[in-house]
């Protein structure tokens, strides 16, 4: 039974998984790393003009008319879990590295996920269609959104972005995606045609991302900043934001009334944390040498939500 269950299907874990690894046993360094990073840009810009090219301009506009779900969606998504992982961040403070900690109001600034927060609410029989136009456009606000917010509640911490961070969110990741969309009409067709391969472009370029984060935080020392002891800590952490993210979501769900397939749709979009934007959007934000710690948070929380996600969207399932 536990071998059937869909996160153990998601390629994305092994990417994670392979990138990890790899930046620990070669990371890259140097003159290399700087090569890695270049590629690491390049493929960001190109993932997000793919991302505004499949993403319909209709489907764009249908979620914004839907308030009553979108609305409440987004105050979640960026005002309490935002919150959330600020208080997480206070709380680790003085147990975890304090970019470590930071990693935690990084983790709560985020976008959620398009593809798994879809799966997991069809598994659960909710709202698929919801699902796919609110996360695709969190998703969306993601992309103007999750920088300064995170610029806001890091305070201090978060001080590193400035006018040339902006500008380099602007080139390669806003310009891009507006880009995909005025010329979307020449290419959606052939991209819906080929789905499998604009997948393992994501994948692959997420991929890159976290193995060139993880290299400069090899390079700083994190093998001996991290003791066992530390990553126990970590992982405890995670899995209860990540634990209290799904009860807040699933009750706000609740409260607003929202019918069941909605509530569904809600509750994954709302709890679940994109890796897509959050991997290349550190990439943008942070030197190599910070990126590594400050993600490291937001790695274990897309794990997690994977394997916590399935045997949940199973059990609203039978209850259904």
């Amino acid at each position: 039974m536990f071998l059937r269950l869909p996160f153990l299907k998601d390629p994305m874990i092994a990417v994670l998984v392979i990138a990890t690894a790899l930046a620990l046993i070669l990371p890259a360094e140097g003159e290399a790393r700087v090569h890695a990073g270049t590629v690491s840009n390049v493929g960001i810009f190109v993932l997000f003009l793919v991302n505004g090219m499949r993403i319909r301009r209709a489907e764009i506009a249908r979620g914004i008319a839907n308030w009553r779900y979108f609305g409440p969606l987004m105050l979640f998504v960026f005002g309490a879990m935002a919150l959330l992982g600020l208080g997480f961040g206070w709380a680790s403070s003085g147990l975890l590295p304090p970019l470590v900690a930071l990693g935690f109001v990084y983790l709560g600034c985020l976008p959620s996920t398009v593809q798994s927060a879809t799966s997991y609410t069809s598994l659960a029989q909710g709202n698929v269609a919801l699902a796919v136009v609110g996360a695709a456009l969190i998703n969306i606000a993601g992309v103007f959104v999750s920088a300064p917010l995170f610029a806001l509640v890091g305070g201090v911490g978060a001080g590193e972005i400035g006018g040339e961070a902006i500008i380099r969110i602007v080139l390669i990741l806003v310009l891009p995606f507006a880009i995909g969309q005025v010329v979307q009409d020449r290419f959606i067709d052939h991209l819906i045609a080929h789905k499998a391969t604009a997948a393992w472009l994501d994948r692959a370029v997420i991929g890159i991302a976290v193995y060139v984060a993880f290299s400069g935080a090899v390079e700083q020392g994190l093998g001996t900043m991290f003791a066992p002891a530390d990553w126990a800590a970590l992982v405890v952490l995670v899995l209860a934001m990540l634990a209290l993210a799904l009860g807040a979501a699933w009750g706000t769900s609740r409260l607003l009334g929202l019918p069941r397939g909605d509530g569904i749709a809600f509750l994954f979009a709302g709890s679940q944390k994109s890796v897509a934007i959050g991997a290349p959007l550190a990439a943008i934000l942070f030197p190599p040498a910070s990126a590594g710690f400050v993600i490291a948070p937001l790695l274990l929380y897309h794990l997690a939500q994977l394997v916590m996600a399935a045997p949940l969207a199973m059990r609203l399932a039978r209850d259904a």
